[in-house]
Parts: structure tokens; C-alpha cells; sequence
């Protein structure tokens, strides 16, 4: 993620109009040629020692500023705080899993007269599936959820990346448009040329900003390292579970995959049981197109080696001649 969101302005550009005097709008948008990178021989780790001590140690500042807050008098007063309170939030939390349940019974998703994967067509679907999570349809070829308990282990996964998925399309799509639209003009715009200047060695701006680095002027050793120490914290909380913040005075009502509070829902959406448990198949609903269409996107950039954006745009503008057949044909 810390790649998709390294992009460096490119304050040579000039903004330029899209949508007036230009007799096709469409032709307009799909984006010229872009030169390649000039090369440049430059080492996967070139900053000074200082420089790099300077991001390892900013990298780490989130898990050991919790680990010192929880073992200070201030984390002991938080917990103090929240003991008086948790037990009033646990008798809620427990009347709001019982209202969820009977949400999930009365609801069109779940239980027995779900929808299938394959829709009105007679099949004998497995009888262990029995909708009682977000996103079941009766899909499973493999027999990966026999067991229950790898069953809730891999649901936990697929929410993990389903949520990662849609975070990196985010990343990979809103860089390309802004630079299309002219919006804001980057030096690379297309996600995974990113990775690649990054692996000759170039130095980038972190969120477009010139001269904000951070991890953008490092290699990508030092900057798998700095993403290695930042995932320490949350992925060390993932693994205890949402106790994991109590130390902390924070009390999360929910489970692993959706611990609620206003840490995790400072909207209040799970306020309404019902609505709430739409919510859950909304998400892993969209989590799944995510994930299916980053396969698209590695495709994409393996065949054209352009970007997602791109391609779009130029298979809208002539979809007889810019489609996945042509493109097998010219390889």
C-alpha cells in the first residue's frame, strides 16, 4: 500500500481542458503514450545511515507508543475507566448480538432461503452451509468447509483481503484518474510502474507531495522493512483478538471481524441490527469484485502494460479493435 500511495507531481505539466473544445470527449480522456523512465543507475538502498535510522525508528513509533501508553499510569487509569463502564457495554453488546441473530433469521441473506450461486437451477448444495455468514451462496466445489472450524478461519481471511483488496483498488484507480482528467499530473501514475521506478532506484513523493519522501527516497529493502514494522502493531492485534486494545482503556463490542466501537464505527452504521447485517453482505459482496478485479488488473498490465484506466477508456472509444481478443491476436 505504502507503493500505490508514492506518487511524485510533476510540476512541468500543465492542467489542460478535457470537456470544452474538443469535438470527442472520449478521445480526449484516453491518455497519449507516455515516454519510459530515463534510466538511471542507482542503488535498491542509496540514503545515508542516518536517513535510514530515521524511518526504521518512524516505522515503529505506533507499536511501541501503545506498548508504552498500556504499561504507563495513564493506561492503567484508562483501564481503571473502562472496568467501570464494561460491564454496562457488555450487557448491551450482548442485546445487540441477540437482536443481530434474529436479523440474520428474518433476513432474505441468510438461512435457508438465501440466494444460490446458481440462482433456480436444481443442485444438491452442501448441507454444511448453512447461511449463517455474510456472502454464503452454497459455493463450495472444493469441500474447503467441511470443517467448521477451518470454515471461520477462512471467512476471516476472505474479510481480510476482501478489505485489503478494495483499499489497493482505490489506490491503483484514483492516481490514474486524476492524472487523465488533469486533475493533478504525476510523474507515474500507473500503479505498477510505481513498483518498477522503485526497483531502479528513483525517488518518489509520498502522496504527491514534492520533497515529502519518507520511504520514497529508500529501496525497496528499507521500504519492506518500514511495512514490516507497521503491520507489527495491527497484525499483533489481529492475533490476540479485540482484547487486544483493552490495555488501552478500549472496549470493542464486537468480534475479530467486526469489533464495532467508536474506534472501528464512528459512524454508529451497526446502530440498526437489520441494516447491519445488510451492511456485512454489502461488504463482502464488493470485497469479492475486488479481489477478482485485481486479477484483471495484473492481467492487464502483463498484456498491454498500461493501466486499468487506460484500458478502459480506450476499449470504450473503439471497443472493436481495443478488446482482450485483439490483444491475444497481435501478442
Amino acid at each position: 500500500m505504502a507503493l500505490l500511495l508514492s506518487y511524485s507531481l510533476n510540476p512541468s505539466s500543465s492542467s489542460s481542458s478535457f470537456f470544452f473544445g474538443c469535438p470527442n470527449v472520449l478521445t480526449a480522456l484516453v491518455p497519449k503514450p507516455r515516454t519510459r523512465l530515463t534510466a538511471k543507475s542507482r542503488s535498491l538502498c542509496r540514503a545515508s545511515w542516518q536517513e535510514l535510522a530515521g524511518v526504521l525508528i518512524f516505522s515503529a513509533i505506533p507499536f511501541t507508543a501503545v506498548k508504552a501508553i498500556a504499561n504507563s499510569p495513564l493506561g492503567e487509569s484508562l483501564q481503571r475507566r473502562m472496568e467501570q463502564t464494561k460491564k454496562f457495554a457488555v450487557g448491551n453488546s450482548s442485546k445487540f448480538k441477540a437482536l443481530a441473530k434474529k436479523a440474520r433469521k428474518e433476513s432474505m441473506w441468510y438461512g435457508e432461503e438465501r440466494p444460490r450461486w446458481l440462482g433456480p437451477l436444481p443442485y444438491d448444495y452442501p448441507a454444511y452451509l448453512t447461511g449463517e455468514l455474510p456472502g454464503d451462496y452454497g459455493f463450495d466445489v472444493a469441500g474447503l468447509s467441511k470443517d467448521p472450524a477451518a470454515f471461520q478461519k477462512y471467512f476471516n481471511f476472505e474479510i481480510l483481503h476482501s478489505r485489503w483488496a478494495m483499499l489497493a483498488s482505490l489506490g491503483a484507480l484514483i492516481p490514474e484518474v486524476l492524472d487523465i482528467l488533469g486533475a493533478f499530473h504525476f510523474v507515474e501514475p500507473v500503479w505498477w510502474r510505481v513498483g518498477y521506478s522503485k526497483l531502479r532506484g528513483d525517488t518518489l513523493d509520498y502522496l504527491g507531495i514534492p520533497g515529502l519522501h519518507l520511504a520514497g527516497s529508500q529501496g525497496v529493502i528499507v521500504i519492506a522493512i518500514c511495512q514490516a514494522l507497521l503491520m507489527v502493531g495491527p497484525e499483533y492485534a489481529r492475533f490476540c483478538g479485540i482484547k487486544a486494545l483493552e490495555p488501552l482503556g478500549i472496549y470493542l463490542p464486537g468480534d475479530i471481524n467486526y469489533p464495532g466501537g467508536a474506534l472501528f464505527d464512528p459512524l454508529n452504521l451497526s446502530k440498526d441490527p437489520v441494516a447491519f447485517e445488510e451492511l456485512k453482505v454489502k461488504e463482502i459482496k464488493n470485497g469479492r469484485l475486488a479481489m477478482v478485479a485485481w486479477l484483471g488488473f495484473y492481467s492487464q498490465a502483463a498484456l498491454t502494460g498500461k493501466g486499468p484506466v487506460e484500458n478502459l477508456l480506450e476499449h470504450i472509444s473503439d471497443p472493436f479493435h481495443n478488446n482482450l481478443l485483439t490483444i491475444i491476436k497481435s501478442m
